[in-house]
């Protein structure tokens, strides 16, 4: 855009300027919602700020612009015609009954465009987030005593499932190995996939590596840098949730799949932008590799590990459970498991260990009806 000033960083911390920018990009994201937003919310802006992570933050405040974009659009509840001008004695006239409503409407609701009707449908996950994210709102404006009550009593429960009940997806070591062999080479692979894999298969084997053996969150991965690493030392460092610096040894597998990236690869320097230089992994085009980017490469590869479809493959965080069972599997400590994936509570981590991947093929193997009845096998 013309005129646009360039963003330049000032960084006397120890985190990388990448990071610096990253967390400046969410920043700059929360405060044009904020914009949006009516002035009397200004106290619950600062709870945000100094009482949840930069993405839970702007996780929440996108939530209560698509609550206010709500009452606008849906409701009579207020008779602004922008969110901004929505005034806070129509916030006062809300009911719990309202935001039951709109907790309903939230299930599934439909975007008309210009040239198609798109139809969202959230799960009870999604939904507990959105109450969240409006009870907190509510209750910080009965603190400032903007409102006259706290009507979040009122507000519909949401069963979401426990941990416990979930299935949790991982790939076994066997669709593993199937992958790897896959990234190494070059098997299972379109021919136009193949094409792109002639050119990335270092930088994709040492991504996989980089997930299945630390279980790296899809931030983390993407944010390294080649100044990360310390092969001499043989460790790299990571920037986790809540800004925590942490070291991370290197074996032997991961360091030759990056060197080999590295060395071999990756762009030279003298042909990337200033702000690419030290991204370690880069697009085709020498620019950082995107989280979506990752994302569509992570799919691409478990398809093939667990033979389905390429739109059936897994995301980033499934190989961060893969990561979690394969470790505990191999009987190393939950504590243990827990400080290297940074799970905040051990019940986290305890979730993998009762997870037995092969439970279930163990109960049906000697249910095979059909093999019985063609091969004459008789049950015991």
């Amino acid at each position: 855009m013309a005129g646009q000033k360039q963003i330049k960083v000032h960084n006397k911390s120890s985190k990388p300027d990448n990071i610096v920018m990253k967390e400046h990009e969410i920043v700059c994201q929360c405060e044009e919602i904020e914009s949006e937003l009516p002035r009397f919310l200004r106290g619950f802006f600062a709870y945000l700020r100094g009482n949840v992570l930069p993405m839970t933050r702007l996780a929440y405040l996108h939530d209560i612009k698509f609550f206010c974009d709500y009452l606008i659009k849906e409701t009579a509840l207020s008779e602004a015609e922008n969110t901004k001008d929505i005034k806070l004695s129509d916030f006062d006239s809300i009911r719990a009954v309202d935001v039951n409503a709109f907790i309903d409407y939230c299930r599934r609701y439909e975007v008309v465009t210009d040239d198609s009707i798109i139809v969202y449908e959230n799960n009870n996950k999604t939904l507990a987030r959105k109450k969240s994210s409006v009870s907190v709102m509510f209750k910080q404006l009965y603190r400032d005593e903007l409102i006259k009550k706290n009507i979040t009593d009122g507000f519909d429960p949401i069963r979401v499932p426990k941990a416990t009940e979930r299935e949790i997806k991982a790939l076994q070591d066997d669709e593993v190995m199937i992958m790897l062999d896959a990234v190494t080479t070059g098997s299972h692979l379109t021919k136009k996939e193949r094409q792109f894999w002639e050119k990335t298969k270092k930088r994709d084997k040492a991504i996989l590596l980089l997930f299945l053996t630390y279980g790296l969150r899809l931030s983390e991965l993407q944010q390294l840098n080649v100044s990360s690493f310390n092969f001499s030392r043989g460790e790299f460092t990571i920037y986790r949730k809540r800004g925590k610096e942490s070291n991370m040894p290197l074996n032997q597998s991961v360091t030759g799949a990056v060197r080999d990236y590295i060395e071999e690869e990756r762009a030279d320097d003298s042909k990337l932008d200033e702000v690419h230089k030290d991204a370690l992994f880069l697009s085709l085009q020498g620019r950082r590799m995107t989280e979506r980017q990752i994302r569509e490469l992570v799919k691409k590869y478990t398809s093939i590990g667990l033979s389905t479809s390429r739109k059936s493959g897994y995301s980033p965080h499934k190989l961060r459970a893969t990561a979690a069972t394969s470790l505990i599997g191999r009987g190393n400590s939950i504590f243990d498991v827990q400080a290297l994936l940074d799970h905040e509570q051990v019940t986290t981590t305890q979730l993998y260990a009762a997870h037995k991947m092969n439970v279930k093929r163990e109960l049906v193997k000697d249910m095979e009806w059909e093999l019985e009845r063609t091969e004459g096998k008789k049950k015991k």
